[in-house]
């Protein structure tokens, strides 16, 4: 049974900590800018995520929610970011991080996400 996360928002800076395993040592991977990832790369499972300027990227637009490319995962090996989409792409991670893929051509993928506001509220 996976644990009930940890938020912790800091109104002064905009930031939201996600923690799922609080305490645990792990490797970080900027997602992009304002996402860190935090993870168990031996057992491919998610520590936390940290949140910069997050009422930005939970801003609505007129066409719907914001989406930001997971620039990041181009500075990563191969290897890692396999481990880091599939972490990012299942629970506990996924209900906060929504990935898509973008194509600009047949050739060329890029990820993309958007960040669900979370229901639980944070302390």
């Amino acid at each position: 049974m996976e644990k009930k996360p940890i938020l912790t928002y800091d109104e002064e800076g905009d930031i939201l900590y996600v923690s799922f395993h609080p305490g645990e040592k792990g490797t970080g991977v900027e997602l992009n800018d304002d996402i860190l990832l935090r993870f168990n790369r031996q057992e491919a499972k998610a520590l936390s995520l940290t949140f910069f300027n997050f009422s930005v990227l939970v801003q609505m637009t007129e066409m719907g929610p914001r989406s930001f490319p997971l620039t990041g995962l181009a500075d990563i090996s191969d290897e890692l970011r396999e481990i880091v989409l599939r972490i990012i792409t299942t629970s506990p991670v996924n209900r906060y991080l929504k990935v898509f893929a973008y194509t600009p051509s047949p050739a060329e993928t890029i990820p993309i996400t958007l960040v669900e506001r979370p229901l639980a509220q944070a302390t």
